[in-house]
């Protein structure tokens, strides 16, 4: 199987389509997100382990799920 390396949280961003976060290590937990978002083709995450808070993703501009949580009702001036 094709394995590929990357030496930092953010080469595993770059040029991907989604990051999905299964860990809770204090590295992942203090993201640059504004530059996770910048490296990502689409910015989109899929959070396994509830790090981040969804209101905050939303207003950076993620499409967030967050495995787990319902999803966020939107007031109708959303």
């Amino acid at each position: 199987r094709d394995v590929e390396y990357c030496k930092d949280s953010y080469s595993t961003c770059s040029g991907s389509d989604a990051l999905v976060l299964a860990t809770e290590w204090n590295q992942f937990r203090a993201l640059d997100l504004k530059r996770v978002q910048a490296l990502l083709n689409q910015p989109v995450m899929i959070d396994l382990r509830n790090v981040y808070e969804p209101e905050t993703m939303e207003r950076l501009g993620f499409r967030y799920t967050a495995v787990g949580r319902r999803p966020r009702q939107r007031d109708s001036a959303d």
